[in-house]
């Protein structure tokens, strides 16, 4: 279960940004940096090491820019478009690259492709949460 919805639904402020579209956000960014944890332990599992190094990098930097990022963005008091929308828009490109080395490595690994598929989600909220912000 998600806890972001619910914890919006008791902010006692009104939101300046459409609510389901940052619980998205939120949740996306929430599961693609554990996915990128988890895609990342996976890879320094496998007998191809050297194969993986680039997706390793890579999962590495997605799960610290989204886990910074689901951060700021959960802290609702005092928005600020100048920090928001940069970190949104590290998030989507960190995301596309990851997910396409994840995609990548797919057809042999299958926490590639359930990696690659969370980096899609993931960029995909935060193209709609930025297209909503004002």
């Amino acid at each position: 279960m998600s806890y972001a919805r619910p914890l919006l639904d008791t902010y006692p402020r009104a939101l300046n940004v459409d609510a389901d579209l940052l619980a998205s956000a939120i949740d996306a960014l929430s599961d693609c940096a554990q996915a990128c944890t988890a895609d990342t332990d996976a890879d320094l599992s496998e007998p191809d090491l050297a194969e993986m190094v680039r997706c390793i990098r890579l999962c590495l930097h997605c799960t610290d820019v989204c886990t910074a990022t689901v951060a700021v963005i959960s802290r609702l008091a005092e928005y600020d478009p100048g920090v928001v929308r940069p970190l949104l828009e590290a998030c989507v490109a960190i995301c596309r690259s990851c997910g396409d080395e994840c995609e990548r490595h797919a057809p042999h690994h299958a926490h590639c492709r359930v990696c690659a598929e969370a980096c899609r989600r993931c960029e995909q909220a935060c193209r709609d949460l930025l297209g909503a912000l004002t």
